[in-house]
């Protein structure tokens, strides 16, 4: 069965020429599911048609390359890492596009910065987990999904079932919340596969 997401990915919305705004995109979705991916194609898109782009990712995410933004399938572009939210909006500036990773690891007040790119004319483009390991919204995801004029839901495929996967669990028995890593920490899962899985290791942990 051919999904609704398989079309939006390659749909990139615009707003009038004369309008004095940008806007937001959100791209999102579980582990391993594309997100990075379609946000490097984006934004070589965007490279492509001479527009100046900035690429920002949490100085956290140093699972490749400190100064890269690396899909799975090892797709790069150069990027900026940033401790904290209010960097971007001091190191974006004249920017037509922005593209900010792993939004997820980002305090708050992300949002507002985003925002008030967008309030500017800037075309923000962000990516990120929309759920923890835990299965709960993760950080400002929520807040970015609903103040996005555009979001991307993307999916993984589930190594255990082959159904779209929607979230991320966790192999490694961590309970930290943020604990970087790729196919030996995480998997994705379909809803049955995860909450299953979940069971199962619930019934281990008991006495």
């Amino acid at each position: 069965m051919f999904h609704v997401e398989n079309y939006e990915m390659f749909l990139e919305n615009t707003v009038p020429s004369n309008e004095q705004f940008g806007w937001i995109e959100v791209i999102c979705g579980s582990m391993f599911s594309g997100k990075t991916e379609e946000l490097i194609r984006r934004l070589k898109r965007a490279q492509f048609a001479n527009q100046k782009i900035e690429i920002f990712k949490p100085d956290i995410d140093q699972r490749y390359n400190d100064e890269l933004v690396t899909s799975h399938d090892q797709n790069q572009i150069a990027s900026t890492p940033v401790p904290a939210a209010a960097n971007i909006s001091m190191l974006a500036d004249q920017c037509d596009v922005v593209g900010i990773d792993e939004a997820q690891f980002f305090d708050d007040e992300i949002v507002q910065v985003c925002n008030d790119l967008a309030n500017r004319g800037v075309r923000v483009i962000v990516a990120g987990l929309d759920m923890d390991f835990q299965g709960n919204p993760f950080g400002p995801m929520p807040a970015l999904m609903a103040t996005a004029e555009y979001v991307t839901k993307v999916h993984a495929i589930c190594t255990r079932t082959g159904q779209l996967a929607h979230y991320s669990y966790r192999i490694k028995e961590d309970d930290k919340l943020v604990l970087l890593g790729e196919k030996e920490v995480y998997e994705p899962l379909s809803r049955a596969a995860y909450y299953s899985a979940k069971k199962i290791q619930k019934d281990k942990k008991k006495p």
